[in-house]
C-alpha cells in the first residue's frame, strides 16, 4: 500500500486580492523523490513556504505522514519530521562546518536548549556530527569557517544541517543552482545519497537535474499544477511542453 509523506487538499493563497496558488491537490509518496518544476513565478517557492509553515494557508488543507499541520508553525512541522533548504544558502558563517552540522544534530537528538550538558561530552551528538560531515563530503573541511567555503562546499553544509535532525521528509530548493556541470553533478550525487529512504521534495529549474534524480514531477503554472506523473510521462505530455517544456527548449 502506498501512502502519502505530504497531501495537499484544495489549497490557496493570496497575497491581499492577488491569487498565487489556486486549489492545489497534491500526494507525494513517502519515500518517493519528487520534483515540482515551472516557469518563473509559477508558485514553486510560495508553494514550499506552505508546505514547512512559513506561510499560513488561505484555504484548504496540509498533511504530513496523515497528520493535519496546516495550522502548525516551522519549528513545529519540523518536530514532525520536515526539514527545508533555501534558495540562499542559509547558514551560520562565522561557525565552523563540525559547528554548523552539531547545531541540527543537537536539536534533532533532544538536547535543544540545555544548560545541563557539556557539548563537547555529548557522544550520540559528536558521533552523528562526524557520520554527516563525512557524508556531505567536507571531513577535511570539518574546521574550516563556514564563511570561506567555496559556493558548492556551501550549498553542501546546508544539505548536511538540512538532514543533520533527523527528518523523513526533506525540501530541497533549487539544490543545483549556480553551480559548474562538476559542482552540480557532485551535488546531484550528493542529494540522492543523502535522501536515501527518504522523502525527498525538490524544486529545481535544471531539467537533467530534474530528469536523473526525480521518481515523479509535478508541474506547476500560474499557481496550478497542470501535470503529474513519471519523468517520462511529463516529457511526453502536450501540455506541459507548452507550457514549460517547450518554451525552455527553444
Amino acid at each position: 500500500m502506498i501512502t502519502s509523506a505530504i497531501k495537499l487538499s484544495r489549497v490557496t493563497k493570496n497575497f491581499g486580492q492577488t491569487e498565487i496558488i489556486k486549489g492545489i491537490d497534491l500526494e507525494i509518496r513517502d519515500g518517493e523523490r519528487h520534483a515540482i518544476i515551472g516557469p518563473n513565478g509559477a508558485g514553486k517557492s510560495t508553494l514550499f513556504n506552505l508546505i514547512s509553515g512559513r506561510f499560513p494557508v488561505t484555504s484548504g488543507s496540509i498533511e504530513l505522514s496523515g497528520e493535519d499541520i496546516t495550522e502548525m508553525d516551522p519549528q513545529s512541522i519540523n518536530r514532525k519530521g520536515l526539514s527545508r533548504s533555501f534558495q540562499i544558502t542559509n547558514i551560520f558563517p562565522k561557525m565552523s562546518v563540525y559547528e554548523n552540522v552539531r547545531c541540527a544534530v543537537l536539536w534533532g537528538l533532544g538536547y535543544k536548549y540545555s544548560f545541563w550538558h557539556r557539548v563537547d561530552g555529548l557522544t550520540d551528538a559528536s558521533e552523528r556530527t562526524e557520520e554527516i560531515v563525512e557524508l556531505i563530503g567536507l571531513k577535511d573541511l570539518r574546521a574550516r569557517i563556514a564563511g570561506v567555503l567555496t559556493y558548492a562546499e556551501q550549498r553542501a553544509l546546508e544539505i548536511g544541517v538540512t538532514i543533520a535532525g533527523g527528518a523523513r521528509v526533506i525540501l530541497l530548493d533549487e539544490p543545483t543552482a549556480g553551480m559548474s556541470l562538476t559542482e552540480r553533478n557532485d551535488a546531484v550525487d550528493l542529494v540522492r545519497k543523502v535522501t536515501e529512504g527518504k522523502t525527498l521534495v525538490m524544486v529545481e529549474h535544471d531539467m537533467s537535474v530534474v530528469f536523473g534524480l526525480a521518481d515523479r514531477i509535478s508541474v506547476l503554472v500560474y499557481g496550478q499544477v497542470i501535470a503529474t506523473g513519471k519523468p517520462s510521462e511529463i516529457q511526453e505530455n502536450s501540455a506541459v511542453q507548452e507550457a514549460y517544456l517547450g518554451t525552455e527548449q527553444k
